[in-house]
């Protein structure tokens, strides 16, 4: 198991976001992400517990803020 891990919500189309996302990460830094559908319209990176990346208003971390973020997290 990952201590990444990309919760997404699947009945808003997040999935391929999600997936582009442990791309990313797995591509730039050797990780690989749990990915966790969900609902309720989450987009929620976590290192652990602790969630580094999110979907705010209007705004969705792209590949780089995630891999930014978590690279921070894992400092």
């Amino acid at each position: 198991m990952s201590d990444v891990t990309i919760i997404y919500c699947r009945p808003c189309g997040y999935e391929k976001r999600a997936k582009e996302a442990a791309a990313a990460l797995c591509r730039q830094l050797g990780l690989e992400a749990d990915l966790v559908p969900g609902k309720g319209g989450v987009f929620q990176v976590k290192v652990g517990d602790r969630i580094v990346a999110s979907r705010s208003k209007g705004h969705f971390p792209d590949g780089n803020d995630i891999v930014a973020a978590v690279t921070a997290a894992r400092v």
